[in-house]
């Protein structure tokens, strides 16, 4: 059973996707393929479920975290973070989503302390259902199609030329998770939005 009192200042990192074999890998699913490398890389198991989400508690850099991934369906994701976050009792400032973003190259990766959804639909989800767009949040680009429906575009699998690329994204995401809970979001803004992904 988890016990909110043990977990004062620990931090919620949410990956955003669809459940099911069948969603797995599609690009829309980048959040929860983020939050599948990191519980890999530190060793936490995201197998309990509560609140409508698979979660996983553990240490990353010293500090407390739980690790989500919403069972919802990506456009009902608020419905599973709003309760979680509240339950836990953790600040907006220390409840960190990651998602797809059409709009931005494949494998780059942003950082922004909070704003609006920019049309991504799990995300105007959490904004609705916690009633603030104050939170920080990791943008994976996994690009838009030359031609043909985005919405097909998203709910496929990479191509296999674009899978080493997104495994350095998520490399990337790690590599911006660790100064968030280190140094603070801003100091992970400053450090690698507008770094490329393959430095010279």
């Amino acid at each position: 059973m988890l016990d909110p009192e043990e977990l004062v200042e620990r931090y919620l990192i949410v990956g955003l996707g669809n459940p099911g074999r069948k969603y797995a890998r599609n690009r829309h699913n980048v959040g929860f393929q983020s939050v599948d490398y990191i519980a890999r890389l530190y060793g936490i198991a995201v197998n309990r479920r509560r609140f409508q989400s698979l979660l996983g508690e553990g240490a990353i850099i010293g500090k407390r975290v739980v690790l989500a991934q919403p069972q919802t369906f990506m456009n009902d994701s608020g419905q599973a973070v709003a309760p979680l976050y509240r339950w836990f009792k953790t600040p907006l400032d220390h409840t960190i989503v990651i998602y797809d973003d059409l709009d931005l190259e494949l494998g780059q990766v942003r950082v922004r302390p909070g704003g609006s959804s920019g049309g991504h639909n799990g995300l105007k989800s959490i904004i609705a259902m916690c009633k603030s767009q104050e939170f920080p949040r990791i943008r994976i680009g996994i690009g838009r199609p030359a031609v043909g429906d985005p919405v097909d575009y998203v709910l496929n699998d990479f191509a296999p030329d674009q899978e080493p690329v997104i495994a350095a994204a998520y490399q990337r995401v790690d590599e911006v998770i660790r100064a968030y809970l280190e140094q603070g979001i801003q100091e992970a803004m400053n450090l690698y939005n507008g770094q490329p992904l393959y430095p010279d």
